[in-house]
């Protein structure tokens, strides 16, 4: 069986500021349009003020990690790249690198192997909106 690559890029405007996007929908459109049944998917966000995980994608608990994500890494704290580049997001930069900018999703039988409320989530922590770009790919074997 020959293994088979896709790539694509999902492209979209953010808010900023804790905005928080959920990308399930159409991670899982890239796959069905591959064709791949038996892999992997890798997303990865190109930047550093942005970050990838997994979550429920309910207010709720949106509300809940936009508040524990403010407790460990607070706007107004003292950052040294404000200091040196005085654009006050070193929290963005911190609070993405905590979380990190990919994530590696296995692939069965055409779908994402994801616990029943577990949704792709892209977080944008930058002070200001900006355009994104998501680098998606799929990697394995037709069905």
């Amino acid at each position: 069986m020959e293994t088979m690559t896709c790539f694509d890029l999902i492209e979209l405007e953010t808010r900023g500021n804790l905005d928080m996007l959920d990308l399930t929908g159409q991670v899982a459109a890239i796959i069905a349009n591959s064709g791949i049944a038996e892999g992997s998917v890798t997303v990865f966000v190109p930047g550093s003020t942005a970050a990838l995980t997994t979550i429920e994608y309910e207010e709720g608990v949106l509300d809940d990690l936009r508040r524990a994500i403010e407790r460990m890494i607070p706007e107004g704290g003292e950052y040294a790249h404000n200091r040196r580049w005085g654009d006050d997001n070193g929290h963005s930069h911190v609070r993405a690198a905590m979380i990190g900018p990919d994530l590696h999703v296995p692939i069965h039988e055409g779908q994402m192997f994801l616990g029943t409320w577990q949704q792709i989530l892209l977080i944008d922590f930058d002070n200001r909106p900006r355009r994104r770009q998501i680098a998606v790919s799929v990697v394995g074997n037709q069905g």
